[in-house]
């Protein structure tokens, strides 16, 4: 940061999007509860809303429908009624780029003419899409391209769940009627590790995850969500109650000196704090381990002593301890830690008993890779200069 007295974080900036007046209700996102008020709203009688709900929550995120009148199982009069006051809206597809390892970059349109991006990343046994919950970013985290773009917005509920929807239609993984039953999982895990920092936007996420995890439809497991976040702490009891999936801390430094520099809310909730807090975590979310993420900077966090000041301080928690290679950008600060470095950090924490897996950096060739992500026209044209100034380098 360029002085003390700069804020922390941009979170007074944090402003939900206000929906336009008048407009059709998009049923993207409304959790099950919500749907039901919204149908009887517009006249659903209230003996049937249960039902209505159950048949166009299937057709929304079973079948992925986005037309009204292909759910044949409902009245062409009630039919004809939600498509007068209702839409299914997802985001749109501004761009794709396939990368050479198969990973995929989607540029998404949504309301407002604003742009995120979410990653799709296939693996041998599973697939995993990296999602977005702001645009821009409420942290400055110096290491990281989103932490330069200032935030926007908010995502809504219906913009986070409909990043989900289009990587599926993408995929084509959206059932077909009549035909035999396919188990495979195209889109198996979600990490909400995308744009933003998820707590600062923690009712939209909630109730988003509250429908990706819903048995009749998206069905994805809360063990197979993984949310990362930078140590929002008055957040983390809260996401163990009300949503329960795994939680990735972006940890990144072993003294409060350099992580107020590289992670800066660690200004507001130091180690300690956030330490005392993610103790009582796989208790209170029934969740087994929490992973911490390990961003491996060139000579500011790699050495020995650090490797052996992450294993005390964690000691006690359940926990993996994901090893990040830095992924360079434009303008970045900082370089990626020799692997000779990688391997021997990550040598240290595995003999203290810890799983250390080092992160084969993915969609590098285009901008995909862990904290690469920024939205073309969101992007703030900033040198190198300017960016270690902000980052007090």
């Amino acid at each position: 940061m360029t002085d003390a007295s700069a804020p922390i974080t941009q979170d007074v900036l944090t402003i939900p999007r206000k929906l336009p007046e008048g407009g059709k209700i998009n049923l993207v996102g409304l959790t099950r509860e919500q749907l039901r008020d919204t149908l009887i709203a517009a006249g659903t009688p209230e003996k049937q809303a249960k039902m209505r709900v159950g048949q166009i929550w299937q057709w929304i995120y079973h079948w992925g429908v986005r037309d009204f009148m292909v759910m044949t199982n409902l009245a062409k009069d009630y039919r004809a009624l939600l498509d007068e006051k209702f839409e299914i809206a997802v985001p749109e597809i501004v761009s794709k780029q396939v990368s050479m390892d198969g990973t995929r970059k989607y540029l998404l349109r949504i309301a407002g003419g604003h742009e995120v991006e979410a990653v799709y990343i296939p693996e041998e046994n599973r697939g995993t899409l990296c999602i977005s919950s702001q645009v821009g970013c409420t942290l400055t985290c110096s290491f990281c391209h989103t932490g330069t773009q200032k935030l926007v917005r908010n995502l809504t509920a219906a913009e986070i769940v409909g990043q989900v929807m289009v990587a599926r239609d993408d995929l084509g993984e959206w059932p077909e009627q009549g035909a035999p039953k396919d188990e495979t999982r195209l889109v198996s895990n979600v990490v909400l590790m995308g744009m933003g920092e998820p707590l600062y936007n923690f009712d939209n996420v909630r109730d988003a995850m509250k429908v990706v995890m819903d048995g009749e439809g998206l069905t994805i497991s809360r063990r197979r969500i993984t949310l990362s976040t930078s140590g929002v702490v008055p957040e983390i009891a809260k996401t163990a109650a009300e949503i329960g999936c795994l939680l990735a801390i972006s940890f990144h430094a072993t003294t409060d000196e350099v992580r107020d520099k590289l992670v800066p809310v660690n200004k507001k909730w130091n180690i300690e704090t956030l330490l005392n807090t993610l103790r009582d975590y796989p208790r209170l979310s029934n969740s087994e381990r929490i992973t911490f993420e390990y961003v491996m900077l060139k000579d500011v966090n790699d050495t020995d002593a650090d490797a052996k000041r992450l294993v005390k301080l964690i000691r006690g928690i359940p926990a993996k301890i994901n090893l990040i290679p830095f992924n360079e950008w434009p303008g970045a600060p900082y370089q990626r830690s020799d692997w000779e470095r990688i391997e021997s950090f990550a040598d240290i924490i595995y003999k203290a008993g810890y799983a250390s897996p080092i992160r084969t950096p993915r969609g590098e060739d285009i901008m995909a890779a862990c904290g690469q992500l920024k939205s073309a026209t969101e992007r703030a044209r900033k040198s190198r200069a300017q960016i270690e100034a902000e980052a007090g380098l």
